[in-house]
């Protein structure tokens, strides 16, 4: 964008599910079958989740009011039939959305304002802020595409902890290491997801087939999104630090029983499983409660203490913007 934002980019149960079932990735695509018979939940989280950025985005349209705060240096606002709704001009904000200043009143990720002013609200307020129209439409769709098959798999409650924590995860990062721009978005809490999602499909390995099928989608998939973070103005320390909360949280929170323990009841006590999850399991679950723990400590400790990432790496800020002859990441 022209003025320096950063995109960021009762559950119930019916039984009786019938299997292999089948796992979907971003863009609707198969990923993989499941040997296993689950409950399945009532996706309605993720639907609320997509419904409440929608009704943020216009309170900061309404809030924002174009014709009669922009200064009309940058042109005239965009679809100015929508009154007070309308954008701020194409030269100024590209996405179809508000100004900076808008952003930066109602919450958006502000290195200053956390550490100085004592705003760590912040954090969490910028995930549900969005840049404009495009970038609300490409997060939503792809929430939609994500998580709603997760929260079918796993509940509200345990892919709501990953959605947020990842969030989180994701301002701490973007936060120790982008310090002279605004952030909003909600992709570094989409970004979890999919860490979450190759988390469970490693740590539940014995209940899938096309394991190598899957893994590679996956890897494939998340490689391409985080490849597109190093253009200019998108805020890749987001998506990086929400996908090692989501990675390191799938293992926590989305962990299945092994192959096998579900349907033991009818058979003979001897042929039965002794533990409900495997020793590899039980290994994640405990390197990745550590990981996480430390590593939620470290960023917060260092982000007031006001310490800024770069310092600590020389090379890091390659990871979210790499010059080119087309655009400079000076910013």
């Amino acid at each position: 964008m022209g003025n320096g934002d950063l995109e960021r980019g009762t559950a119930t149960k019916s039984r009786n599910q019938s299997y292999p079932q089948t796992y979907y990735a971003a863009g609707g695509g198969r990923v993989y079958d499941m040997e296993y018979s689950d409950s399945q939940w009532t996706s309605w989280l993720v639907p609320m989740i997509v419904v409440a950025n929608v009704a943020m985005f216009v309170v900061i349209m309404f809030v924002n009011n174009c014709p009669k705060n922009h200064d009309g240096l940058q042109g005239d606002c965009v679809v100015k039939f929508l009154g007070r709704l309308s954008f701020q001009p194409l030269r100024e904000n590209p996405l179809f959305g508000p100004s900076s200043s808008t952003l930066e009143k109602l919450g958006a990720l502000e290195w200053n304002k956390i550490v100085h002013q004592n705003q760590a609200w912040r954090l969490i307020t910028c995930i549900w802020l969005h840049a404009g129209v495009i970038h609300l439409l490409a997060n939503m769709l792809s929430l939609v595409f994500i998580g709603i098959r997760l929260e079918q798999q796993f509940g509200f409650i345990r892919v709501g902890l990953v959605y947020l924590l990842s969030g989180i995860g994701g301002s701490i990062l973007s936060s120790l290491f982008i310090q002279r721009s605004i952030s909003v978005g909600a992709s570094g809490a989409l970004f979890g997801l999919l860490g979450a999602m190759l988390s469970e499909l490693l740590t539940n390995w014995t209940i899938y087939t096309n394991k190598a099928a899957a893994l590679f989608t996956l890897v494939i998939i998340i490689a391409i999104n985080l490849a597109v973070g190093i253009l200019p103005h998108v805020d890749n320390f987001a998506h990086i630090g929400g996908f090692l909360s989501g990675f390191l949280l799938g293992f926590i929170l989305l962990i299945r029983p092994q192959f096998g323990w579900l349907e033991q009841r009818n058979r003979p006590a001897e042929t039965r499983l002794k533990s409900k999850y495997t020793v590899y399991q039980y290994v994640f679950w405990i390197i990745a409660t550590i990981l996480l723990i430390v590593g939620f400590t470290v960023g917060l400790v260092m982000l007031f203490k006001g310490e800024n990432g770069n310092d600590k790496c020389s090379w890091c800020h390659y990871l979210s913007c790499v010059p080119t002859s087309r655009w400079s990441c000076n910013n």
